[in-house]
Order: structure tokens, then sequence, then C-alpha cells
């Protein structure tokens, strides 16, 4: 790298164009950076003619496509932040139900889809500083409903008494669907909502239960309310234990050959001369599913369906996808009754930005005055 930077200042110095003005200096990446894994060739590997499938679609019938695309869902548009589509659903999505069973705390509701955008700070009302990763809803919608006798899914998971529960299946973010493959289109034919590209499944409590596209916003919690968010973290590929966990290494001089990062003794011998199970060895290192449980929501906005959640430990890089739902932790589950089973309409005066009682607002005045 710092022989490339010297050899263009030295090009431009020859050439006569040696201004400061002129000379672009090549950014050089900080010791800290992390160079992530290589999955996949560079992009000049690639032939130029290469495709997945022979496309034989004139130009005429590809803008006809378009056309009829756009004519039974919309044309593209960017609603709260997201690109997505004016018409949506095809079916006009149900009012709110109105035999609706009460709220109880061992009620399970839908859970959410949002990516995480970033971090953020917040300070409290007492100079507290909070940490805090911001999650985007984006463009939520639910595609299906199965009943607890009907819900058999291939891979059980770990939730006791499952068939006692349904299933809702989730979309977000809606896509043009001539990219899409005849059979992904059909899970969607019966709901009423546009192909997407992400679908999660949630379990639910009978009650809970919602009806083919019924949207799905940031409302769907409110602030002070915590939540559990699983993610799969980030791709480190094959590490050391120096950087898996945390070993301190060995000395850097002192007689020390070769093993200034080497793990040491990994067991001793005689009768049990074997390494025991679960002993820190080098291997790869993250592209897990990991959950973090407890998370306060400290600020929520409407307008772009964003929510500020406690902490900078989401699992997953940034702009990545994770899933939302109420936290299962029993200390803290909600006391009061949250929007059940959802929120179906939204008020038109709703403010844009609501925050928890605790944190300073900074439209707010700071300082006040009195006389005298």
């Amino acid at each position: 790298m710092l022989r490339t930077v010297i050899c263009d200042l030295a090009r431009l110095r020859l050439s006569g164009s040696a201004s400061p003005a002129a000379v672009l200096v090549t950014q050089v990446r900080e010791k800290g950076h992390l160079s992530r894994p290589r999955l996949r060739n560079p992009y000049w590997f690639i032939r130029k003619e290469r495709t997945h499938t022979d496309d034989l679609v004139t130009g005429e019938n590809r803008s006809f496509i378009k056309e009829v695309v756009h004519d039974t869902y919309g044309k593209p548009a960017v609603i709260k932040g997201i690109q997505t589509y004016e018409q949506k659903q095809l079916i006009k999505t149900p009012e709110a139900p109105t035999d609706i069973e009460p709220w109880t705390p061992a009620v399970r509701r839908c859970g959410l889809i949002a990516r995480k955008i970033g971090q953020y700070p917040l300070w409290l009302k007492n100079g507290e500083r909070v940490r805090t990763t911001l999650l985007q809803v984006v463009d939520n919608h639910v595609v299906k409903y199965i009943p607890p006798g009907e819900y058999t899914p291939a891979q059980r998971p770990s939730v006791k008494h499952l068939d006692r529960y349904g299933c809702v299946l989730v979309g977000a973010e809606c896509t043009n669907p001539a990219l899409l493959t005849k059979e992904y289109c059909g899970i969607f034919r019966d709901s009423g909502v546009m192909p997407t590209k992400n679908l999660a499944r949630f379990i639910v409590s009978p009650q809970a239960a919602l009806a083919p596209g019924t949207p799905l916003n940031v409302g769907h919690f409110r602030v002070g309310e915590f939540v559990d968010v699983r993610g799969k973290t980030v791709d480190h590929g094959f590490q050391g234990v120096v950087k898996r966990h945390g070993f301190k290494g060995m000395p850097a001089s002192h007689g020390v050959t070769k093993t200034h990062r080497r793990p040491g003794n990994i067991g001793g011998g005689g009768e049990k001369g074997r390494v025991w199970p679960g002993t820190k060895m080098p291997g790869h290192m993250g592209n897990r599913w990991r959950i973090i449980k407890g998370l306060r929501i400290w600020r929520i906005n409407t307008k772009y369906n964003v929510m500020w959640v406690q902490g900078s430990a989401v699992p997953g890089s940034t702009n990545g996808l994770v899933y939302i739902y109420d936290t299962i932790l029993p200390l803290r589950k909600p006391k009061e009754a949250p929007p059940f089973p959802t929120l179906y309409e939204t008020e038109d005066d709703a403010p844009e930005d609501i925050w928890y009682d605790q944190v300073h607002n900074f439209k707010d005045e700071t300082i006040t005055y009195k006389p005298e």
C-alpha cells in the first residue's frame, strides 16, 4: 500500500502536475481494521458474458411485464425510508376484529423483522449517557397464519407445549415479482401481499393470531418495554485463541520462540491423556445465531419506523436483518397490555418521536429562568 502511494506521487511529479491540490493520497486502513473473510471471488474473475439463466425476453416484452407489475402492485416508491411499491396489497386489509380476547402476560405475540442501521447515544435526564442501537422495521406484512393443529415444523423449536401455539409467517421488503420464481410467488397468492425478499416465522398464541395482509410497524411495541433481539453474528472466519477467546498469549521476548499467540498447554497426560470437551481452541468465529434478551426501548420514531434499543451488543453487522419480539424474561415482561394483537390504525396526530420519560429530549428547554 505504501509503495503504491509513493509510485503515484513520483508519477505525478514527473508529469508536472504535482500541485498539493492535485495529489490524492490513498487512505491506509487503520491498525485495528478487521479484514473480513473473502467468501467469493473478486468481480474481475467473473466472465462478463456469464449469466445465471438464458434471458430470452425481448425489450418490448420486458417493458410489457414492467407495466403489468406496476398496474397490479403500483409503481416503485419510498415509504418510511424503505424502497417499496405504492400499492402493496391486492386484498384490502381487514379492519381490527371486534371479538379480541383480553391480553394476559402468558400470551405470545407476533414479532417484527428489522434491520440494524447503526448506533447512537442518548442521554437521560440525570446526565447519564446510554448507548443504543437503531433498528428499522422494514415494510412488514403478515403473509399467512397456521393454526396450532396444522403447524408441524421440520425443525422443532425449543418451545414447551408447541401444539398449543400457532405460527405467523411475516414478510419484509417487497420486491419485483418478475425476479422471483413461480413457486416462491405462490406463497403470497392467497395473502394479498406483494412478494417479499425476507420471510420469518413467529410462534404465537391463538389469541394473538393475525389475518393475512395485516401491516406491522414500529407501533407494535411501546417505549419503556423490553424486547429480545435475534440475529446472526459477524462472520470473522477461522481465528486463533487470542481473538476468539481473549487469551493473553505468551511474552514477546525472554526466550519465547514462536509461541506468542498460541494457546499453550491444552491438557495433561497420565490417566486422562485426552483433550477435555469444551476446551477453548482456535476455530471458526462468528456467523452464529445469537439472542440478546431484555433490551429496553428508549425511543421510537414513527416517521421512519425506527426504534432505539438498549446497548451496542445487538448481534449482526450493520444493515443486517434481526428479529424482534417480546422478551421472555419473567421479571421484564410488560405489566400493562401492549397493542394487542397489534396496532391496526395509526393516529394522524401521533408525534413523530416518542421518548421514554427518563430520556432527555433535546427539543425541550434545558435552562429556565424565573423572575426574582
